[in-house]
């Protein structure tokens, strides 16, 4: 689901790249008020907080920025099946008025200047940060984006930008491993020739695994990989 966050602080928010990210701080259950960290070792004292107090915290790309509003978009992954994490939990359940906080965090997008084209991998957590990518490079350079979902309803209907080509890859599986799907469909894919960047993010092992791939068997060299964990299958996040 997309959540629009906005509000005057907002218009100082200034967009640095495609795949911009930050932490979003929000109430947890049974909070009035996000108690936010008030130091620059805010995840140490985030860490210490008791956790009827603790802010959530949660990691996301911003889907697009809304500067005529002050306000940008995200996106969170929700699905009926499964208990909802605390971010999905509080998108539910968000209303007008409720308040947030956004930590820019930055970007790592950043295409090396001899590429021919590019290949953009990710699983349901770079979906966002992919798509925004694929969106706003479109014209730069020629696109081929391999997407990995939960589920096939999860594959969206949308009007690809030039040159760009999007394998979309649903688990159907709830037992599978995400990023599975994605590491073996590059791993058999036939790429394009010539030298050409790449962007991979998800979990983790779906990153480094990519990125060995095309280092160990395609000859890639790393510069011209930039490649993020965004989470580590089976281990939760503080808050």
């Amino acid at each position: 689901m997309s959540i629009t966050l906005a509000g005057k602080d907002f218009q100082h928010l200034e967009q640095v790249g495609y795949d911009q990210w930050g932490r979003l701080f929000f109430a947890g259950p049974g909070q009035r008020e996000v108690a936010l960290p008030s130091s620059e070792r805010w995840m140490l004292q985030q860490a210490v907080q008791s956790g009827k107090r603790r802010a959530r915290v949660r990691s996301y790309s911003i889907r697009r920025f809304r500067p005529e509003m002050s306000a940008f978009d995200i996106e969170i992954s929700v699905h009926e099946e499964h208990d909802a994490g605390p971010g999905a939990a509080w998108a539910q359940a968000a209303e007008p008025g409720d308040v947030v906080a956004f930590l820019d965090e930055g970007c790592g997008y950043l295409p090396t200047t001899d590429a021919a084209w590019q290949l953009l991998v990710g699983d349901e957590s770079a979906l966002p940060a992919v798509l925004a990518i694929a969106e706003q490079s479109a014209g730069a350079l020629s696109t081929e984006v391999f997407l990995e979902v939960p589920d096939s309803e999860d594959v969206r209907d949308i009007a690809a930008p030039p040159n760009t080509k999007i394998h979309w890859l649903p688990r159907n599986d709830s037992a599978m491993k995400p990023g599975t799907l994605a590491l073996r469909a590059v791993r058999d894919a036939e790429l394009s020739g010539g030298p050409f960047y790449t962007w991979v993010a998800g979990e983790s092992a779906l990153a480094t695994g990519v990125r060995r791939h095309l280092v160990n068997d395609r000859g890639v060299p790393k510069p011209d990989i930039t490649f993020r964990g965004y989470w580590r299958h089976g281990r939760a996040s503080l808050g």
